[in-house]
């Protein structure tokens, strides 16, 4: 992650709108009036106020222009910013990025206030080079050395004796050279006297003004669109746990399942088990031997006809899913390529003894249901589906928009089925295109549901689990959260003591089919999303873990979390971090821990909540006008498909039509458009994987293939993605990270082989202590994104990720919260935290899944109080910490695989979605995952790190740490953060002080100057 302001190497765009901010600069004083005109110096408080316990001094270096070091006090700091100002010392920016970057220091001891360097040697137009810049070093008290900065001058938070230094000259990467030629105690105060006034000012808001929305105001689960009512009081819910239990006790052997009407074994009903045991994610010791099992018949199940006939398709496709849901490869799995047997057997007409009923059958697909999970396995394997499979559904449609429940030919008679038209639901939208059938497919699928909730096989029958549990993964995957909501309401009352379901009203005895569909519809997964990677088992495993829910706490204590949302640290500074905010609710929907505290983030957000400016998420975004961006747009989207809202619906926008109006036609730099397929103002890898998330997600696949393509072109030839668009050149291990997530969710072998060679790359960057290269050396924020994207292909890199995961672990302070990196400054950041919290679960941005349901709850009060501000707990209460695994056992513990644990009694609300780019996770628990934070600030020369930014030091290459102003540590309301890198998401963030305070004008992204212009 880039460390901290707004620092990038792409060249200034719209400076007439940067112009008009820093000819009428805004400052507030420190009484909260409102100043226009050139930021002011304050009343520098007296040298003696400072002593070796209270306050902090500053100490500039003006001797590159012939002075000498000047000391400044301040006896009541509040950060490193304010330090600089009230000490007497006057700042400037760059016009790229603002004055949130110091690039002139004055004072009026020396040159008789003139800012240095001056424009004759500086002009201060673009970020400077990394050999001549302003850099930013800490001496908390007693040290005797120096630290180069890895928080922002914003959001570092001076200690009561403290001593910090600017500057000017080169400052390599880590801060090994370049620093201060003083010591901390040649500058130090040395008298013991304490001021009489004490009391330091709180800048942050008051905690306590943020009631906590109430939890009894539950999403509807009355259908959408219906006038059927549903359960106004949800039974409880259900326990997948328990259900898994009773169907692994049902295995014969303990590896197959029989069937009474037949001798031997049941292949299909044992590779349904499989699949439902994968979803459930506490069963691994019987699922391991169903799978041995079924490697072990292959052949028997693939060729029923015997040796030399045709393979059976739904054997292929059954088994190649159990293959792709538990880690294997279905190009060898018994021994056969799966795949090629699929694609290899397409009917080309009717006929073949009735193994082919039309054109684009799979061979012997006797039902829709086999079509789908063929489409389903194939897309899943990255393979392109032949356009004659998916044609064949058009004439399985029938005319209310309902899917045939056998394999009709034109013009012969169609009833809609619930089954088959979940199905075909979730095969088309993984597969991609044909919208229009979809939604047809999916009104009807809403039409069909009773009014309590269930679903019946046929007209005249009474609702059966089968029908609704399958109902409930199309549901979800056509995006009706409270139609899926009751049809989970229904299944919850269907479960026997015994942990089984019963069919239907007539057999009340636990059913092994029904068990099977309604551990998929209550784990929330399907059989697109399903994933429990049994290879982690047999690989290395960290030793130590990260404490998932203690980070949580950390992440939500009132001093942090603001009536849901966060705040700048900057004194009085009452504009939202809306990108913090929504990293912060990634990491709250990965650990699974608090789900209060992530739905008043959602729904602050949703209900266009305002900060105490008045700015809502979408003067964040700025969204409809010319300066909006992809990658803001994108990650709010995002947002709303991680939870389970409708992104065509949140925060008043439909943002898909949002991303979709922002993807560029050609290079055009009036709208920040470098080439076609890239997003309007998307400056960064990070911003341009953003939008190609959440289009995918939301089975946008068409308007997805430009952006697709362009970041695709931006692979370089070892694998990896630069930084920033245009490409400068650099390899980075976050945006590579993040570009593979999302190039993960395109089929195709060509998406797959880039995926692989950027893993490749990526996982040569580790070093020996686990970590990745960031912005201040091994960075938390890199080495959780890299864990994300090696967990894509965790059977390979399990050894890899279980260092990185090592390494997490001993970044973590007692308070929860994670350092920026393993070298330099120690002490929690808010960032920080949020990209290691979701990062060490393993699970991509493509599939987290948290659903809260749809239904906003009350918003939160819009302003917070000016009051001080509770401390975090030092002694959180003990947790339980995250497994490294692929495959976690039923523990408390998140694991970094793709596929989180499942919490033994999950929440109906908190099932995550089963859409064919939803999460592989299962029902949430405190181990449930994914999805993280941090800041950056791009340095000089084009790299982002700390530096002179209003918080943090250049000079920090790719990964990024924290940026300026940051919350806990670091942050710049400008900067969007998603994983580890900026996303760029507001235009030049002005940062004009005066009287101690400031304010921070984010302009929309005429110049993409926040950070690295990467979207986090």
């Amino acid at each position: 992650m880039r460390v901290s302001s707004s620092r990038t190497t792409r060249a200034h765009r719209g400076r007439s709108l940067a112009s008009v901010l820093l000819t009428s600069a805004i400052a507030v004083t420190a009484t909260g009036t409102v100043l226009f005109g050139r930021p002011g110096t304050a009343a520098a408080d007296p040298i003696e106020d400072c002593t070796a316990t209270t306050g902090a001094i500053v100490a500039v270096d003006f001797g590159p222009w012939g002075g000498g070091v000047v000391r400044g006090c301040d006896a009541h700091p509040t950060t490193g910013m304010n330090l600089l100002l009230k000490a007497g010392f006057t700042t400037a920016g760059t016009e790229h990025d603002g004055p949130a970057f110091i690039c002139r220091i004055g004072s009026s001891t020396f040159g008789n206030g003139v800012q240095y360097p001056t424009p004759a040697q500086e002009p201060c137009t673009a970020t400077p080079q990394a050999e001549a810049y302003w850099s930013y070093w800490i001496a908390t008290p007693g040290q005797q050395t120096w630290s180069y900065s890895q928080f922002g001058a914003a959001g570092q938070k001076p200690k009561p004796g403290e001593v910090e230094a600017w500057v000017y000259g080169a400052t390599s990467l880590g801060g090994e050279t370049g620093g201060p030629t003083f010591t901390p105690d040649s500058v130090r105060a040395k008298n013991g006297a304490s001021p009489s006034a004490s009391a330091e000012p709180s800048a942050s808001p008051n905690p306590s003004a943020s009631p906590e929305p109430s939890s009894s105001a539950s999403p509807s689960a009355s259908p959408s669109g219906s006038a059927s009512p549903s359960p106004t009081a949800p039974p409880a819910p259900a326990d997948p746990a328990a259900a898994a239990r009773w169907l692994a006790a049902q295995l014969v052997g303990g590896d197959h399942m029989e069937n009474w009407a037949f001798e031997g074994p049941d292949l299909p009903r044992t590779a349904l088990t499989a699949l439902s045991l994968a979803a459930s994610g506490t069963q691994d010791p019987a699922l391991r031997k169903v799978v041995a099992f079924l490697q072990a018949h292959t052949e028997q199940f693939v060729f029923p006809d015997g040796a030399g006939s045709k393979p059976d398709s739904r054997a292929a496709a059954l088994l190649a899913l159990v293959a792709e849901s538990t880690g294997g490869n279905p190009r060898a799995f018994g021994g056969r390529d799966l795949l090629a047997d699929l694609v290899g057997h397409v009917c080309e007409g009717q006929g073949e003894n009735g193994k082919c009923t039309a054109a684009g059958d799979f061979h012997g697909a006797s039902s829709p249901w086999t079509q789908a999970i063929g489409v389903i396995a194939l897309v899943r394997g990255g393979v392109t589906v032949p356009a004659a499979v998916l044609d064949r559904f058009q004439v399985l449609q029938c005319a209310d928009g309902g899917i045939a429940g056998s394999m009709i030919v034109a013009g012969g008679y169609c009833e809609s089925d619930p089954t088959s038209t979940s199905l075909a639901v979730i095969a088309l939208r993984a597969a991609g295109g044909r919208a229009e059938f979809v939604a047809r497919a999916a009104e009807q699928l809403g039409a069909a549901q009773q009014a309590d909730g269930s679903y019946v096989p046929y007209v005249g029958a009474s609702g059966d689990v089968g029908s609704t549990a399958m109902a409930a993964q199309g549901l979800r995957a056509s995006g009706q959260p409270a139609r899926q909501a009751a049809a989970k309401g229904w299944l919850n009352t269907r479960q026997n003591p015994d942990g089984g379901f019963f069919p239907d009203e007539w057999t009340p005895d636990s059913d092994v089919p029904a068990t099977e569909q309604a551990l998929l519809a209550l784990t929330g997964q399907d059989f697109a999303t399903v994933l429990r990677d049994l290879g982690g088992t047999t690989t290395p495993q960290p030793s130590r873990t990260p404490d998932l829910a203690k980070g949580a706490r950390y992440l939500t204590d009132p001093a942090h979390l603001i009536d849901g949302h966060y705040y700048d640290a900057l004194p009085g500074f009452l504009w939202a971090d809306y990108g913090l905010t929504i990293d912060a609710a990634f990491a709250l929907a990965a650990t699974g821990t608090d789900d209060a505290a992530l739905r008043r983030i959602v729904d602050f957000l949703d209900h266009q909540g305002a900060d105490g400016n008045g700015r809502t998420v979408n003067d964040w975004t700025s969204i409809g006008l010319p300066e909006a961006g992809g990658g803001s747009i994108g990650k709010e989207a995002l947002l709303a498909e991680i939870v389970g809202r409708d992104p065509r619906n949140f925060g008043g926008h439909d943002l898909i039509a949002a991303l979709d109006a922002a993807i560029c036609a050609k290079a055009d730099a009036d709208l920040g458009c470098e080439a076609a397929g890239n997003y309007t103002w998307a400056t960064s890898v990070f911003s341009q994987s953003l939008g190609v998330m959440a289009q995918l997600r939301a089975g946008d696949t068409a308007n997805a293939a430009a952006p697709i393509a362009y970041l695709r072109s931006l692979q370089g030839p070892n694998g990896a993605w630069p930084s920033l668009i245009p490409s400068t050149g650099d390899s980075d291990v976050d945006s590579t990270a993040m570009a593979v997530m999302a190039l993960s969710l395109v089929p195709g072998e060509d998406a797959a082989a880039a995926v692989d060679k950027g893993l490749a790359w990526l996982a040569g960057t580790q070093a020996g202590d686990g970590g990745f290269p960031g912005a201040a050396g091994n960075s938390t924020n890199s080495a959780a994104l890299a864990v994300q994207g090696m967990t894509l292909r965790q059977g390979t890199y399990a050894a890899r990720i279980a260092k990185a995961v090592e390494f997490l672990a001993d970044r973590q302070n007692a308070d929860g919260g994670f350092d920026v990196a393993s070298s330099g400054q120690k002490g929690s950041d808010v960032r920080a935290s949020t990209q290691a919290l979701g990062g060490v679960t393993g699970i991509s941005f493509g599939t987290l899944k948290r659903d809260l349901g749809s239904t906003p709850e009350p918003s939160p009060s819009p302003s917070p109080s000016t009051s001080s501000s509770p401390s975090p707990s030092a002694s959180p209460e003990p947790s339980t910490s995250p497994s490294p695994s692929a495959s976690p056992e039923p523990s408390t513990s998140p694991s970094p695989s793709a596929s989180p644990e499942p919490s033994t009694s999950p929440s109906p609300s908190t099932s995550p979605s089963t859409s064919a780019t939803s999460s592989p996770s299962a029902s949430p628990s405190v181990s449930s995952t994914a999805v993280a934070t941090t800041t950056a600030a791009t340095a000089p020369g084009g790299t982002t790190g700390g530096g002179n930014p209003v918080g943090g030091n250049p000079g920090s290459g790719s990964g990024g740490d924290t940026p300026a102003g940051g919350q806990s540590g670091s942050q710049d309301s400008s900067l969007a953060w998603t994983g580890t890198e900026v996303l760029g998401l507001v235009g030049p963030g002005v940062l004009l002080t005066a009287g101690g305070a400031a304010v921070l004008i984010a302009l929309r992204r005429r110049s993409d100057a926040t950070g690295t212009g990467r979207h986090r």
